[in-house]
């Protein structure tokens, strides 16, 4: 099946399959600075995420991909759509802002003006929009989250676009199979 393949793989030599295997990391290096440069330019640890379930249901599904930013300046409100991840979860959840609920520090005489609140100061209540319930069972024994739990603010969504990652993760046959497929055409084309 891949006899021809593996033919060419041999004439090829071993200073052509060092430039593919170059050729190959520089495309990898290249995906991880741009995710990272992303996650700077909009204070998110993770500026794309995938709809993993149907709690969002109906204006997320399953599958949709979301754009995130996290910023910094500004307090999340009641509606808002938040990505949040809970210490010791590995898998950050995507809901709405039920309740907002902020803390005023205390202001000395001499500092007292009208200020905002500060933003490590907000605390969150979440829901999902086809949950019947709040999130308070999902945050692990904290009463609020606070703004080091949230990923970021949703800004824009793809419809369905991320169901090649659900796929690769249910199944990782899948994932295997495509990595080893591309890793093999990177190897054997010849430009």
């Amino acid at each position: 099946m891949f006899t021809e393949e593996l033919k060419a793989f041999k004439r090829l030599g071993f200073r052509h399959v060092l430039l593919q295997v170059l050729n190959f990391a520089s495309v990898i290096a290249s995906g991880l600075m741009i995710w990272k440069g992303l996650g700077i330019i909009t204070n998110s640890e993770s500026p794309i995420v995938v709809v993993l379930s149907g709690s969002m249901e109906p204006a997320f599904y399953r599958g949709d991909l979301l754009f995130l930013t996290n910023p910094a300046n500004q307090l999340y409100q009641t509606g808002d759509i938040t990505v949040y991840k809970i210490p010791g979860a590995d898998i950050p959840i995507v809901h709405r802002v039920l309740e907002t609920h902020d803390t005023k520090p205390k202001q000395s005489s001499k500092t007292a003006s009208i200020s905002a609140v500060p933003l490590s100061r907000q605390r969150l209540l979440t829901k999902g929009d086809n949950n019947y319930v709040d999130d308070i069972e999902l945050y692990k024994g904290l009463e609020w989250l606070e703004r080091k739990h949230i990923v970021g603010k949703v800004r824009g969504f793809l419809p369905y676009v991320g169901y090649v990652t659900i796929a690769m993760n249910d199944f990782p046959q899948l994932k295997y199979a495509l990595l080893g497929g591309l890793g093999l055409l990177a190897l054997i084309q010849r430009e």
